[in-house]
């Protein structure tokens, strides 16, 4: 048999790996893959990030299996750091996302003195009452989404009080992030589940922003005292960087004895897109052509991404090599079936870039985890313009062809079931892709 499809010795049947309370874990109707179910955790909930798994699946899964270094190589929001903090276990997180990186770091900073949270922003409050000069967004988005410029001149107030505090301080980072949460709710322009904002489109509930800002502290004040007793005096170390996943710059070699990430779906969603309305109203950025830079550093799962790349540079080389003669046809299909559609999108040099950076990012990870690892990728395969691709077997041979020693998947539900502008009918799903190391 060739090693490339062998199967993992750790987990030929999932019944075999999980404990008989955590079995309803691979119910196709579970809530593990998604971040919903975060949504009702403290500290967790204080943003809600496109994508990610639960966090006290993540914690199960890790205490399961004697874990004492965690690493996310894709740490967006902070689930997984956090998860581990949680069960005293020492974490890694990185993310290539500046803004994401960011909120991640914020959660991190939760352990505080509560008494100078509090009289911070209550001096916030009060000095946004006093406050008249403000800088305006230029950015149309910003004024689509708040055509009433009074709300639009209260929000900013209140961010102009915020930034003007040391951004180095975990208090600063703490009322940074109550700002960020508050800049969606009080705008009246609806948004998809998806951090996408649809200006065209208004919400039925709207919150003020000085009520929102007030909301949003006193929830961390709630949800920090709750942590508090939950994790008491921890020991366990959390660190998130802001580096590459394909290089995992300031981890330390040999340090994971266990991996649990989601990595960006080959499925064109545009994270550098998805934080676009939060940079504006920050003044980090004016618009669409400031994210140019960003797109470069991330991961190719998005035709967005591929400016100034040629992926045939790609396709003879050893990191391709692993799944080159399966992923040709496809590849080649793709060029075919593009030519028939209006958007002409480079889906076939999108998927060349996905799995060779992904082929990069397991080589990172097999460097700096030790012998015997366990990892868990949460993902699911694509199907751009109905051109299947078996992202799970794909991931699975480089992880391999990476040093790896085995890999197995557990589909956990069926996606894109209920989306009505579908534009193909391939069935898709989602769920655990199990590697040993």
């Amino acid at each position: 048999m060739n090693k490339l499809d062998s199967a993992p010795s750790f987990l030929a049947d999932a019944e075999r790996f999980l404990m008989p309370e955590e079995k309803t874990l691979l119910s196709p109707k579970s809530n593990t893959t998604t971040f919903a179910d975060n949504m009702k955790l403290p500290v967790h909930r204080w943003y809600r990030y496109s994508a990610g798994y639960s966090a006290e699946w993540a914690g199960s899964l890790m205490e399961h299996w004697g874990a004492k270094n965690v690493l996310d190589p894709f740490g967006g929001s902070g689930t997984t750091v956090l998860a581990a903090q949680e069960k005293g276990i020492n974490s890694f997180a990185v993310d290539v996302h500046p803004f994401v990186a960011k909120i991640a770091k914020a959660k991190l900073a939760w352990d505080i003195d509560l008494d100078i949270f509090i009289d911070k922003y209550k001096k916030i409050i009060k000095e946004y009452q006093l406050r008249k000069v403000i800088s305006t967004p230029t950015s149309p988005l910003a004024h689509k989404c708040f055509p009433d410029e009074y709300i639009l001149v209260e929000l900013l107030k209140i961010r102009d009080c915020v930034l003007e505090l040391d951004q180095d301080n975990d208090v600063s980072k703490l009322l940074w992030l109550a700002f960020v949460g508050i800049i969606r709710p009080s705008s009246p322009a609806g948004t998809a589940q998806w951090q996408y904002v649809l200006p065209n489109k208004t919400k039925k509930k709207v919150i003020e922003p000085l009520i929102a800002f007030k909301t949003n502290c006193e929830n961390f004040v709630s949800d920090i005292k709750a942590r508090k007793k939950l994790i008491g005096n921890y020991s366990s170390t959390s660190k998130f960087i802001e580096t590459d996943a394909r290089i995992l710059q300031g981890v330390p070699d040999e340090w994971a004895d266990a991996i649990i990430t989601s990595p960006p779906y080959a499925n064109n969603y545009d994270y550098a897109d998805a934080t676009r309305f939060e940079q504006i109203m920050l003044g980090e950025i004016d618009g669409w052509s400031d994210l140019k830079s960003l797109r470069k550093n991330l991961l190719r799962s998005a035709t967005q991404n591929l400016s100034g790349w040629k992926a045939e540079t790609v396709l003879s080389s050893s990191e391709l090599s692993p799944i080159i003669e399966e992923f040709i046809p496809v590849w080649d299909e793709l060029q075919e079936v593009r030519k028939t559609k209006g958007g002409n999108k480079p889906y076939h040099a999108m998927l060349a870039g996905y799995f060779y950076d992904n082929a990069l990012v397991f080589n990172a990870l097999r460097k700096k985890s030790k012998e015997g690892v366990k990892v868990c990728y949460v993902v699911g395969d694509s199907a751009p313009y109905g051109v299947h691709a078996p992202v799970e077997k794909w991931l699975g041979k480089l992880a391999l062809a990476a040093g790896f020693k085995s890999w197995s998947f557990t589909k956990v539900r069926d996606r894109n079931t209920k989306w009505k502008n579908r534009k193909h009918q391939h069935p898709l799903h989602e769920g655990y892709l199990w590697i040993e190391g």
